[in-house]
């Protein structure tokens, strides 16, 4: 029976859009591969792992509700329009004598370079191999999993587990705590949903909870986690998984959290309001927790989150943290929430894929406004297909996205302004190969394993070693080949150094020809004016949509008033504005941290600390001599007065300069004591008969107030020490003795 289960090779490619090239490729392969096992012919089709299209509404129908168009119709309107066709650059041949052609040469470092001294370099692996953990196994019989689980594996085309797989899978089947560390592309997934999968089928049946909780930190990561174990269980119809992520339904995630599914796949945030607002949803039962992409979950965006959820899980529990990177940045976590773990790094001297080709585009300084030009004369000409290029920002994305569209490239977006299902579209047209390039940010720079991509393109160089890594781990994966292209600058002279470390000698540099540059930088120009007319329509349509929305909200209550009302209040973890400041936080810290700068982010241990040492020295102030505490009372006021006038100094500069409120009041008071002494001593005599009219409060001035306030006390004090003078002496002795406790 053990030879009826030998698979092929993991893969999450399908077989339906395999042509005989890749077919012949795959031979190829299995020759250079010595120790592959042998596996019989079969006429059976490998299924596809991922699904994006099932798990929300189709884009018409979502544009159709919303009575809005998309980006894509947009654009062919603005293609219509145009009176002449946009005339894209020939691209001569290499071997003519006036055209210098794009080429690939060995990378040297430049003057600079080598003298930079980068904050990005390689940190010390934090996790490493653990001894008698075996990383070799040659086929998923000898892990001890059952059949429903090697049926899966056969139908998904899984023949020899990986390393992390080999070694992680027995020792999670035990319900220890692990800590996986892997190469991207090797099969993280699996690697903790077999070894769950296979422990739930033993759960006591007659008791429905929530058993296992997995957490990632992005929404189409989730999907594709659930999507995984949906495949991998599809033959056990009796374990059933919920995904609950932000940008879906609200009301049928909550549903089928109350039905207690077994497996729960969540982002932090919408799970976290969930287990506030939602009645009969709760996390007591829960036996394993999951961390995929730990180390992005634990940044400063996502941390007071997971340590939120860590407390309401139940402290007995098997808990399992995974990614291709993880340092001493995750050691609190670990020692908060995991219980004597096993830190197993496979393939620890394996940095990079293998297959994986590093290249490098200078940008000069004097180049640096023709990146969009760069990009579009490789992706003409070298990476036509199958290609993810990552920008820095939304924005930019978008403009990508429109630029490529009026150029007739097929290309589709991945952002945050979209909405969850144009988001799941883009992933889905992408699988498909429907369209040839996605242009995304970094929320698709973790974890997602898209069939084929064969380059990867940085137009915004990464922020760190970190992001780099994942962004280029989207190609060459599970052993295939694949290029990593980066668009660097002068100012990333850092992260380059920190590349070539890691590259080595493998570090190619691609000089792309200036002639192509200066064509593409001139049709770029042209197309400004079309470009900046998709934007402003997009605008007034997000102006109609969000007066819509408005109206819409005020028509419900005012027609639903006392249902609404009577509904608990919503409460938040975490509000908008203190996520924007969270975020605002780590981009100062990160920026400070570039610079060399000691500025540190405080935690909320070392705020709770300050907070506990400004209360000691309250209570410490309260016991100090009368003398002391007014003396220090003083001061204190005296540093508050000088700190409010140099934060003041800006504001006065624009206001009208003159005399304060306050000097006026005082001069004008001590003019009417002069006034008043003149008056005593019979050099000024006042006409009897005459009296002020008394002035209405509601004209008086500020400064008639003050005048008169200084003045009625001026008085009272000159009254009491008039009645109080014949009784006492001027040179009177104050004793101590007053002043005793009797």
């Amino acid at each position: 029976m053990a030879t009826n289960f030998l698979f092929e090779q993991p893969s999450d490619e399908e077989v339906e859009y395999l042509d005989t090239d890749n077919e012949d490729e795959k031979e190829v392969d299995e020759e250079d591969n010595e120790d592959a096992v042998p596996k019989p012919r079969t006429n059976k089709k490998a299924q596809s792992p991922w699904d994006f299209s099932a798990y929300s509404e189709s884009v018409a129908d979502e544009h159709s509700r919303r009575s809005t168009t998309s980006i894509d119709f947009k654009i062919s309107k603005a293609r219509q329009q145009l009176s002449t066709p946009i005339a894209k650059p020939i691209e001569e041949d290499s071997d003519s004598d006036d055209s210098e052609p794009h080429r690939q040469e060995e990378y040297r470092p430049e003057d600079g370079d080598d003298d930079v001294d980068t904050n990005v370099a390689e940190k010390k692996p934090f996790f490493a191999s653990s001894g008698g953990v075996s990383f070799h196994a040659n086929s998923f019989l000898e892990l001890h999993i059952s059949r429903p689980l090697l049926r899966a594996c056969e139908a998904l085309g899984y023949s020899k587990p990986t390393p992390i797989q080999a070694a992680c899978i027995p020792l999670a089947l035990t319900g220890r705590d692990i800590c996986g560390s892997a190469i991207t592309g090797s099969g993280k997934t699996a690697a903790f949903a077999l070894p769950t999968l296979e422990r739930l089928l033993y759960r006591p049946k007659n008791r429905p909870a929530i058993r296992v909780l997995i957490l990632t930190p992005t929404r189409e990561l989730a999907v594709q986690v659930h999507s995984m174990i949906g495949k991998i269980a599809q033959f056990i119809p009796d374990i059933r998984c919920c995904l609950v992520v932000g940008g879906l339904s609200t009301k049928v995630q909550e549903a089928a959290l109350r039905s207690m599914p077994d497996i729960v796949v969540a982002t932090p945030g919408r799970l976290i309001d969930h287990l506030r607002n939602s009645m009969s949803v709760d996390l007591d039962d829960l036996a394993v927790l999951i961390l995929d992409e730990a180390d992005r979950l634990l940044e400063l965006g996502f941390s007071a989150e997971i340590r939120e959820l860590v407390r309401l899980c139940p402290k007995r529990r098997q808990t399992m943290l995974f990614s291709a990177t993880m340092t001493e940045e995750v050691d609190q976590l670990i020692k908060l929430s995991l219980n004597k773990p096993l830190r197993l790094s496979a393939d620890p001297s394996a940095k990079r894929p293998a297959r994986l080709t590093e290249e490098v585009v200078r940008i000069r300084r004097m180049r640096e406004g023709n990146h969009e030009a760069v990009l579009l004369a490789l992706c003409t000409k070298t990476f036509t297909s199958k290609v993810i290029v990552f920008s820095g920002t939304k924005q930019a994305a978008h403009r990508l996205k429109i630029i490529f569209g009026l150029l007739g490239f097929k290309a589709a977006e991945l952002h945050g302004n979209l909405t969850q299902a144009q988001r799941l579209d883009a992933l889905e047209l992408f699988r498909r190969q429907e369209v040839d390039f996605l242009i995304a940010t970094d929320v698709a720079a973790r974890g997602l394993d898209i069939i084929g991509v064969q380059t990867v393109i940085n137009f915004a160089c990464p922020r760190d070693l970190t992001s780099y890594v994942h962004r280029v781990g989207r190609t060459a994966r599970a052993g295939r080949e694949g290029y990593a292209v980066t668009f660097v600058t002068d100012n990333d002279r850092s992260l380059l150094k920190a590349i070539v470390k890691r590259a080595g000698s493998r570090l190619k540099s691609r000089i792309v020809a200036e002639q192509s540059i200066t064509k593409w930088a001139q049709v770029i120009e042209q197309l400004e004016d079309q470009v900046a007319a998709i934007m402003q329509e997009e605008r007034e349509e997000m102006a109609l949509r969000k007066a819509e929305m408005e109206a819409n909200k005020a028509e419900n209550m005012i027609a639903h008033r006392d249902e609404i009302y009577s509904r608990p209040k919503r409460t938040w973890f975490v509000t908008e504005k203190e996520k924007k400041l969270v975020q605002k936080a780590a981009k100062e810290s990160a920026a400070a941290k570039e610079n060399g700068s000691e500025c540190k982010v405080m935690s909320a241990e070392q705020a709770e600390d300050l907070k506990m040492k400004e209360k000691r020295k309250r209570e410490r102030e309260k016991n100090m001599p009368r003398k002391k505490r007014r003396r220090l009372e003083a001061a204190r006021e005296q540093l508050e007065d000088e700190d409010d006038l140099d934060e003041g100094k800006e504001k006065t500069k624009k206001e009208k300069s003159g005399i304060s409120l306050v000097d006026v009041a005082y001069r004008r008071a001590k003019a009417v004591k002069a006034v008043n002494k003149a008056v005593d001593a019979g050099k000024i005599v006042r006409k009897a008969g005459k009296k002020p009219k008394p002035k209405s409060r509601v004209s008086e001035s500020r400064t008639d107030e003050m005048q008169d306030l200084f003045q009625n006390d001026m008085s009272e004090k000159k009254h009491r020490k008039l009645l109080h003078a014949g009784g006492k002496k001027k040179s009177s002795f104050k004793s101590k003795s007053r002043y005793k406790r009797r």
